[in-house]
């Protein structure tokens, strides 16, 4: 009997060093989620809205949040860029079928620089990183400074484009921290 209750014994301890452990990860990675969100989110355009972004990106580490909102990023610009091809061709207002298109064109640009950007991450091209994010958010203002006088956009896609651009502006922040 005496030895089935040591065992019990180490059974235990080793069960209550196990939790205590588990406990101890759970308060390190929500310490060092709110870390990384008190760190790069007050930097942002949209402090509010990079926190959410980042609490349900699932990582804390800098690169895995910087592939996050890439991701991000690409799926809101190639919505948009559909979207302003969508409205192009079906709008019958010529100053706003004008307007859509030039924003074709800057949709697939922004497209295009964050494709650039997700290579040279991969590539640890911090530097090109926050150049090329730069110039993706220089095509999103082309688009939105067209809207700038009436006729207004009445469609989703100013919306997206500030969207797209607080998330960009997500990515420079990490990148500077690369």
């Amino acid at each position: 009997m005496g030895k089935n209750k040591e065992i019990k014994m180490v059974y235990n301890s080793c069960l209550f060093i196990v939790s205590l452990i588990g406990v101890l990860l759970f308060t390190i990675n929500v310490a060092s989620s709110t870390d990384v969100v008190s760190t790069i989110c007050p930097k942002t355009s949209n402090p509010q809205f990079c926190s959410s972004v980042l609490k349900s990106a699932g990582t804390t580490d800098l690169k895995g949040l910087a592939v996050y909102t890439l991701n991000l990023a690409h799926t809101n610009a190639r919505k948009s860029l559909t979207l302003a091809n969508s409205l192009a061709k079906t709008t019958t207002n010529p100053q706003l079928k004008q307007r859509y298109s030039s924003c074709v064109e800057s949709y697939d640009e922004a497209v295009g620089d964050i494709e650039n950007v997700q290579k040279d991450l991969a590539l640890g091209d911090f530097n090109g990183v926050n150049i090329v994010t730069s110039g993706a958010m220089t095509e999103i203002d082309d688009c939105q400074d067209k809207f700038a006088q009436p006729p207004k956009d009445t469609s989703l896609l100013l919306k997206n484009g500030k969207t797209l651009n607080d998330i960009c502006s997500i990515i420079l922040v990490i990148s500077n921290l690369l």
